[in-house]
């Protein structure tokens, strides 16, 4: 009977999420090199799912299992269906929204004496602010409920905890990742935060979010144009027949949110609202007063623009018609070039000499300066602000100012103060194109660790410190790389059985893996990401191909700017 049910529960889930996916194609993680397509997978379409009710004379097990599915479906109907399924105070007090475990295939026990024990493979936590985090490989959890029998001898849950146990298919019917924006300290960029959050609703939600500010790993590094205090009127997001969201704010204090900065203000909300599928528009109100004008900031991915790679110490561009020269750039005159990086103008272009120097790359103009001598130092990153990121093993992250590029005596590097990677060895570090976040690698006691943390700059833009690191990703073996392949998702390169390995790790969302491709050995970043291969070949990744570049050969450290 419990095997049957549960196959039945099952079938019905895979039902709608087939419906749902229907025109996804699934991605391959081996093969060959070959000539592939473009590929995009559009966002699945929404669907309502309606939960049922306790049936009579149901079992215990049974009442467990339908109420989890039911709590998986009760965003439609404000869990009205899934409070059925409670006894006495529990029903009253149930907290749905305290935070979802997103599991994989769940196992029933029926202990006997109104107990049903439930384990839980643990694929990630999500908690009441929408804030994900992936799970080891292998964790497992286990929740007991309790029932009792009402006046009916109707079997009812009288201890259930709080939040919600999801599986991974129905969590992706129900929650969506979604970017939540707040403003860089210079009001230039606008900086997302992942949260995954109801479909139902989700227009609301993000603006909640918004107004409940960023999360504490994030709040030291940015700010936003939205006064504290100010509140939704009415307390949804109308999306009307037209696509516009209509957003009513509110204040007691009203004069303070008419006095905001408007067209940050503004920004914030409809960069994080228009991303939504279905809304075309914003219009925001408040105090009966429209809002209008929204800022102009930067956002997301930067311009195209082709990689450059190393060929027989040239730093050369990668082209329709093959490789050429890169304008204004010098001869490479250091011994062993390798690891080039630049900023997204151009401006700032430096290379690695040896594992000991950081130096510039010289121009017409200039000779190049070395800006940090070191002892093993990693893949340079080079940020909005001119500095070029580097680890040293025994000293943890340095960045330096490339000043020398302009002529300019070059500052003395800095260390960045980073209190969470004491005791840990920094292998890797890449700044975002918004300057305000950093990716870590960094192996320690408990392996490799991929992290996420917010630079801390001074008023000259100086960096100071990387503040709390939170770990996202599923724990690697052995990582040489990472790089961002857009404003949410990091590509990690990776050693696995003697392999190569590209991982793609979203900021809040499940590790997945590229197809493999032997002989990877360096990586660049990107939406279309670029890896040279130890014979020196040049591969690009097409769809889901990885596809050798015609006529290139003899090359290395493909990189874009960041």
């Amino acid at each position: 009977m419990t095997r049957a049910l549960r196959r039945r529960i099952g079938a019905g889930v895979a039902a709608v999420v087939t419906l749902l996916l229907a025109a996804c194609t699934a991605m391959p993680t081996s093969g060959p090199v070959q000539q592939g397509g473009d590929g995009r997978i559009d966002e699945p379409s929404s669907i309502d799912v309606l939960a049922e009710g306790p049936r009579p004379d149901a079992a215990p097990l049974e009442i467990v299992e339908s109420f989890l599915v039911a709590g998986s479906a009760g965003f439609r109907d404000d869990f009205v269906v899934a409070r059925q399924y409670l006894a006495g105070q529990a029903r009253a007090e149930w907290q749905p929204l305290a935070g979802v475990v997103v599991s994989g295939a769940l196992e029933f026990g029926d202990m006997g004496n109104g107990q049903v024990q439930v384990d839980v493979p643990v694929v990630a936590r999500v908690d009441r602010e929408g804030r994900y985090a992936e799970a080891p490989t292998g964790a497992e959890s286990s929740v007991t409920f309790g029932l009792v029998q009402d006046d009916d001898d109707q079997w009812r849950i009288s201890e259930a905890p709080d939040g919600l146990v999801v599986p991974t298919d129905d969590f992706e019917v129900f929650f969506r990742q979604t970017s939540i924006y707040f403003l860089s300290p210079d009001e230039t960029f606008l900086v997302p935060e992942q949260r995954w959050l109801p479909v139902k609703s989700r227009e609301t939600s993000v603006v909640s979010a918004l107004l409940a500010g960023p999360s504490p790993w994030l709040r030291d590094a940015v700010h936003t144009a939205l006064p504290d205090g100010v509140q939704l009127k009415p307390e949804a997001v109308r999306v009307d027949p037209e696509g516009v969201a209509h957003v009513g704010l509110f204040s007691t204090r009203t004069s303070e949110l008419l006095d905001a900065d408007r067209p940050l203000l503004l920004a914030q909300i409809e960069q994080s609202l228009l991303a939504l599928p279905g809304v075309t528009a914003v219009d925001v109100t408040a105090g009966g007063v429209s809002l209008t004008g929204a800022a102009s900031l930067r956002s997301g991915e930067g311009p195209a623009a082709a990689p450059e790679v190393l060929q027989d110490g040239a730093l050369l561009q990668v082209g329709t018609d093959g490789l050429a020269p890169v304008d204004g750039v010098g001869p490479l005159t250091v011994p062993d070039p390798h690891h080039p990086a630049r900023d997204e103008t151009g401006t700032v272009r430096v290379v690695l000499s040896g594992d000991r120097s950081l130096v510039t790359v010289p121009t017409e103009d200039d000779p190049g300066t070395t800006l940090y001598e070191g002892t093993a130092l990693s893949a340079p990153s080079v940020d909005r602000f001119g500095y070029a990121w580097t680890t040293d093993v025994g000293v943890g992250v340095v960045a330096a100012l490339a000043a020398g590029a302009t002529g300019e005596p070059p500052a003395q590097a800095v260390h960045v103060a980073a209190p969470e990677l004491d005791g840990r060895t920094v292998r890797a570090v890449r700044v975002s194109r918004d300057g305000v976040r950093v990716a870590v690698v960094s192996t320690g006691d408990d392996g490799v660790a991929v992290a996420l943390g917010a630079i801390l700059r001074d008023s000259h833009g100086v960096p100071q410190a990387i503040g709390e690191l939170v770990r996202v990703g599923t724990p690697l073996t052995v990582a040489s790389a990472v790089v961002w392949l857009d404003e949410a998702t990091l590509g990690v390169l990776a050693t696995e059985n003697g392999d190569s390995v590209v991982h793609v790790v979203p900021l809040a969302g499940e590790t997945t893996e590229l197809p493999r491709a032997s002989g990877l050995v360096s990586l660049s970043g990107g939406r279309t990401p670029y890896a040279a291969t130890a014979d020196g070949s040049l591969l690009r990744l097409v769809g889901t191909t990885w596809v050798r570049i015609a006529d290139v050969a003899g090359v290395r450290d493909p990189s874009v700017a960041g």
